[in-house]
């Protein structure tokens, strides 16, 4: 086996095969950008090696350097997780070129499977259904329109070297193509450097499904079952699980057979990924196949008790597949949920910040370990993050993947909800309420699978925002009440002395005092605002607001962990404070409040008039509208890209452009004003 390798990778995955590398006695040499020096994937390798400045093209992508840093660490192999490199052949050639092993498929699989059009071609001649659409290498957009128009629409748009929903448009009529063609290819040679299209019929209600298989060096080649990853956003994943609910075993067997097909018919080895889109009535067809390992192996890990990287170590050395396919049977099942430092409210836009805070379920990192009973354990963490560290805009939001794993659907289901309740973060928006609200849903929770499930329950996983309940904002102000007091006794010189601590006592009659909270809300959205009156009394205090009033007293705390008693009921919540923000986890719930300190000088609100800001750092790609010139509500003013994503800003009424603030290529900040804009009178 080899003595070290490289992980040209960062994040999760690379602490991910930092960890079954140390339980296989291999050391680990890890690269880093300038960004990244503190960042705990370099912490968990062995020796850590700084390779250039915070963008990818410095650094992630410079195959030439991560190769000088493996040959001068003494590295045998280099493993490229997912992502960058992983599925970059010239990359692959210059590691055999330079005498070391790639731990991935050889160079020509990658290339026969990189572009999705000539992979298509191979999967036709390999009788692997294929969805009808155009593959070929004409790019004029009058001809790619002509092909969509004898499609039939909706037509789907893919950048034919991508992946993970990069460069991908869904266009319902002939009118939208040239400009879903130009955002595409835009989006596809920021991503990957190539802006190649392929069109297909677009499925009204497909389900996504990819079949795991393994290669080795000595002809074996395996299936290790299905994930049905249809729950997506933006043509990206959100919850993923093992295996497809309602998958009867005569279309298992038949997808994993036209998966070892299509593995088989590019001559491939190791790790890699069939992913079909089937329709409702159990038809499938290939629709890409993906050269790596996938961020969602976990939930096949747990169902197989495989450990998947150990498996690529091991087939990359030359050893065989240590199984065959009779011996991959299905245990239980398995769900796995993407934390990311988003904003689902928004548009799911990406949040920029550091994780001031950050509490998960009692869980197993990185590790197939097994309970007393032989089951796999029930929560699994992925991260590549600690509390304080920083979500930057250089790369993917993803701050976890959280794994859990039942003897059933419905068990599984239960340890998710469960976990994702448990799951605390502050510092930056999430979507783990939006996470709670899927997995909890109607749709999901009976498989009533699809990849526009979300859309489809937009109602219901965007509910308009409601009231915080009065036990959360009892809890803020208990945690207040505390706090205070805390400061109090720190700096009294007679902490026994009435007169000097913060409780309520008062010589001649009752004090009273009122709280005042506001949700934490956008702009676009009203905000609600709170009074909580606090009158003390022996023992306790009095709240009352909103019509209601009771006694409420603290019956235990432990650090930001609070129970307390409100009139007949107990409630139990932490709450944790990041300068005037109360956050308040309880009841499975996450409220957001901020507290107008009376004594704190209020600052003055930005003025941004009629000037339309930037939702997040980026970069413009495209300015749509000239000064002086009168737009529509709704119009396209100015096309962003951020974290390889490209965000349109929007006319938000009818009127004038009054002044262009940034030109093409510029980067701008979050909030930074683009343009000026008079609203019609």
């Amino acid at each position: 086996m080899f003595n070290k390798i490289l992980i040209a990778n960062r994040g999760e995955i690379a602490c991910r095969v930092a960890a079954t590398a140390r339980r296989m006695g291999i050391q680990t040499v890890a690269v880093y950008s300038e960004v990244d020096a503190g960042a705990r994937h370099v912490a968990v390798c062995d020796e850590a090696v700084l390779i250039g400045a915070a963008s990818a093209k410095e650094s992630y992508l410079c195959g030439d350097k991560i190769i000088a840093v493996a040959l001068a660490t003494g590295a045998q192999a280099v493993h490229p997780g997912y992502g960058f490199l992983s599925e970059n052949a010239d990359f692959a050639d210059a590691c055999a070129q330079a005498g070391l092993v790639f731990i991935g498929p050889p160079a020509s699989s990658m290339r026969a499977m990189g572009s999705k059009s000539a992979a298509k071609t191979l999967m036709e001649h390999a009788d692997v259904p294929l969805v009808p659409g155009y593959h070929g290498e004409r790019q004029d957009p009058e001809f790619l329109q002509a092909q969509a128009d004898r499609i039939g629409y909706p037509v789907l748009l893919k950048a034919s070297a991508g992946g993970g929903g990069k460069g991908m448009r869904v266009i319902e009529k002939s009118q939208d193509f040239k400009a879903a063609l130009a955002s595409c290819k835009r989006e596809a040679i920021s991503s990957f450097g190539d802006d190649k299209v392929l069109a297909e019929k677009y499925l009204t209600r497909p389900r996504h499904i990819e079949i795991q298989v393994f290669a080795d060096t000595h002809g074996n080649c395996v299936y290790l079952h299905e994930r049905d990853c249809s729950v997506q956003r933006r043509h990206q994943k959100v919850l993923e699980e093992a295996p497809a609910p309602g998958m009867p075993p005569e279309r298992r067997a038949a997808m994993g057979e036209a998966a070892v097909a299509a593995a088989k018919a590019v001559g491939y080895v190791g790790a890699g990924t069939v992913e079909f889109i089937a329709n409702q009535d159990g038809s499938f067809y290939f629709m890409e196949m993906n050269t790596r390992l996938q961020v969602e192996h976990p939930v096949t890990e747990m169902i197989t008790g495989t450990d998947l990287v150990e498996w690529q170590l091991r087939i990359a050395f030359g050893e065989p597949l240590p199984k065959a396919q009779h011996e991959l049977a299905i245990h239980g099942h398995a769900i796995e949920a993407r934390i990311y430092a988003e904003n689902p409210e928004k548009g799911f836009l990406p949040s920029i910040g550091r994780l001031r805070h950050m509490a998960t379920p009692s869980a197993v990192a990185f590790e197939l370990g097994v309970t007393s009973n032989g089951n796999p354990a029930p929560v699994r963490i992925d991260s590549g993050v600690r509390e304080g560290d920083a979500i930057s805009p250089f790369y993917d939001p993803m701050i976890a993947k959280l794994i859990v794993w039942g003897a059933n659907r419905t068990e599984a289901l239960a340890r998710m909800s469960q976990a994702l309740a448990e799951f605390q973060i502050v510092g930056l928006a999430t979507n783990i309420g939006f996470l709670k609200r899927l997995v909890e849903g109607d749709a999901f929770a009976k498989a009533d699978l699809d990849t526009g499930l979300i859309e489809r329950n937009a109602d219901t996983l965007f509910p308009p925002p409601k009231a915080a309940p009065v036990g959360a904002l009892a809890l803020a102000a208990m945690a207040l009440i505390e706090a205070e007091k805390e400061a109090s006794n720190a700096v009294s010189a007679n902490p026994a002395d009435p007169f000097g601590n913060a409780l309520g006592w008062r010589l001649n009659g009752a004090y009273r005092r009122v709280l005042s909270f506001a949700d934490d809300y956008s702009a676009a959205t009203e905000q609600k605002h709170y009074q909580v009156g606090l009158t003390y009394h022996a023992g306790g205090w009095h709240l009352d607001m909103g019509g209601i009033a009771a006694d409420m007293s603290l019956t235990a705390r432990n650090g930001v962990d609070l129970s307390i008693r409100l009139g007949e009921a107990s409630m139990h919540g932490a709450v944790r404070r990041d300068g005037d923000t109360f956050h308040v986890f309880t009841g499975g719930r996450h409220f957001t409040l901020l507290y107008n300190d009376p004594m704190a000088h209020a600052g003055e609100a930005e003025a941004v008039g009629g000037r339309l800001t930037a939702p997040m750092p980026g970069k413009v790609v495209a300015v749509l509208a000239a000064k002086g010139q009168q737009v529509k509500k709704g119009d396209p003013l100015v096309i962003m890209e951020a974290m390889k994503m490209e965000h349109t800003i929007a006319a938000p009424g009818d009127g004038v452009v009054e002044e262009i603030l940034y030109e093409v290529g510029d980067q701008v900040a979050d909030g930074a004003p683009l343009l000026a804009f008079a609203a019609a009178s």
